[in-house]
């Protein structure tokens, strides 16, 4: 991929001298363009998840309007009724 733009980066000496001398085997550039492809793939991954759990809590909410749901305390009795049935099959 061909290099078409420049970018300036301002940080503290300290840094950039231990940045420069953990990367002395590769150039600098090259590891910061992969640092670069690495969060904005995170960040894309990020969107990505929080649009499906959007999604998800959306599909949930009109199921529940629908009436499809299951109140609290249906769901302690049918879970308190299976914990007595498995505590007699013990």
């Amino acid at each position: 991929m061909p290099k078409q733009a420049v970018f300036t980066l301002k940080l503290e000496s300290e840094l950039r001298d231990q940045f420069m001398a953990e990367a002395a085997h590769r150039p600098a550039s090259q590891i910061v363009r992969e640092m670069m492809r690495q969060f904005v793939q995170t960040q894309r991954e990020t969107r990505e998840y929080q649009a499906f759990l959007q999604r998800k809590v959306e599909a949930a909410r009109t199921s529940v309007e629908a009436g499809n749901g299951i109140s609290n305390d249906e769901i302690e009795a049918r879970f308190a009724a299976r914990r007595a049935q498995a505590a007699t099959d013990t």
